[in-house]
């Protein structure tokens, strides 16, 4: 996630950071442009319509479809936005239930031996999470005397782990019914939290809605120059690929943060949050 100041203006406007949707737009611009160019260059010099041509009437067409084009991308950026700003919150309830258990495991334990696993654990599962949410590899050992290298959904084993031992202090009486209940509630809170970013990673915005999206933003700029060339003439190219550069833009941005778990600019920073987890954790127990 990129690191900015909100009122720093100068920088937003004359910056080009590497995942900049201009960069990315590029090829499709200079099509954009070309292709406006050749429109433009047949309407005025070979095309001669005549002054009640139905074809000097097409910017009325594009004057309503402009406005339902900005509805539905508005609607389009409003899910995605929405999608990470869930994401943001899961893990910041993931922060918040990993000091609280910390918190009551600090109270509790009185054996060195088990504030120690506890401190190792608790963070790894944040660590693993991240890992798990961007499919990268989480390392066949997650400590010495743990061993996850068989296991295709790790979350699951490090939380079945955490579980365990807990229900071990029971069982060897070293907290109480009450203690164990109050325990089982946070870890359980934990995949709770690995449902629901799994929910929000493996269900993106349905193919037909963003295919059409796509293809509306295609055709409406394909034929502006139709449109407006008699207006503009030449000067219709830069319009044109400032309009398809607008639009186009918003739609990248949405398909980027309706994924909040990947590697992307905009993503989370759910590596970071992790480390903040794995301080906070350690200071605790």
């Amino acid at each position: 996630m990129i690191s900015y100041n909100p009122k720093d203006w100068i920088t937003f406007i004359f910056r080009f950071h590497k995942a900049d949707t201009f960069r990315q737009l590029i090829p499709m611009m200079i099509f954009i442009g070309t292709y406006s160019a050749c429109i433009a260059y047949l309407e005025i010099e070979y095309w001669n319509l005549p002054e009640d041509s139905h074809v000097k009437n097409i910017s009325i067409m594009h004057g309503m479809l402009g406005f339902v084009i900005s509805l539905l991308l508005v609607f389009r950026t409003n899910t995605a936005y929405d999608r990470w700003w869930e994401g943001r919150k899961i893990w910041g309830s993931l922060v918040n239930n990993s000091r609280n258990l910390a918190i009551k495991l600090s109270v509790i334990l009185k054996e060195d031996k088990d504030r120690v696993f506890f401190r190792k654990i608790i963070p790894s599962y944040a660590s693993i999470l991240n890992k798990h949410l961007k499919d990268e590899e989480t390392g066949k050992q997650l400590f010495d005397d743990i061993v996850l290298e068989h296991h295709k959904h790790r979350p699951n084993q490090v939380a079945k782990m955490l579980f365990q031992r807990v229900n071990e202090l029971y069982t060897t009486n070293k907290i109480t019914g009450d203690q164990l209940i109050i325990l089982n509630h946070e870890v359980q809170s934990f995949t709770d939290i690995c449902g629901a970013c799994e929910r929000i990673k493996n269900t993106p915005i349905p193919y037909s809605y963003s295919a059409f999206i796509k293809k509306f933003i295609f055709f409406y700029v394909m034929t502006l120059p139709f449109g407006y060339v008699f207006n503009l003439g030449y000067y219709v190219i830069p319009v044109v690929v400032f309009i398809f550069y607008v639009l186009a833009s918003l739609e990248l941005i949405a398909e980027e943060i309706e994924d909040p778990f990947g590697n992307d600019a905009n993503d989370l920073p759910t590596k970071k949050i992790a480390e903040n987890i794995k301080r906070h954790v350690e200071e605790l127990l």
